[in-house]
């Protein structure tokens, strides 16, 4: 279910290619720096990559562009998510603007959906 083999290589190139709103709150999330919780970028689950996974907490964390705004993706993202939480998983949107207006509420809701 996890990291299949066959999306590594574009796993590799998401991480080596992170949005500067994804690069930001990275520097936020990578180190267990949020509560002590480990998150890896880009992780597959299924045949989806997501942008921050938390294994300990099933929580999903994605940040929307515009892209995200146009019908038919915002379609594709509610399926998705859907397939998800079927799974087991919490998944939490952000805009990518907020990670640049206010990441401290960000993490604050990133913090505030860890079961303790």
């Amino acid at each position: 279910m996890h990291n299949h083999k066959h999306l590594e290589e574009r796993r590799k190139e998401l991480r080596k290619s992170l949005t500067p709103a994804e690069a930001s709150l990275w520097k936020s999330l990578q180190r267990k720096q949020l509560k002590n919780r480990k998150f890896r970028r880009q992780h597959s689950i299924n045949n989806f990559i997501v942008d921050f996974y938390c294994a300990s907490e099933k929580l999903i964390v994605e940040l929307d562009g515009a892209v995200h705004l146009d019908f038919a993706q915002q379609n594709y993202d509610y399926e998705r998510t859907q397939i998800l939480e079927n799974l087991g998983f919490r998944i939490i949107r952000f805009e990518n603007k907020l990670i640049f207006e206010n990441l401290p509420e960000v993490l604050e809701n990133i913090a505030s959906h860890f079961k303790d």
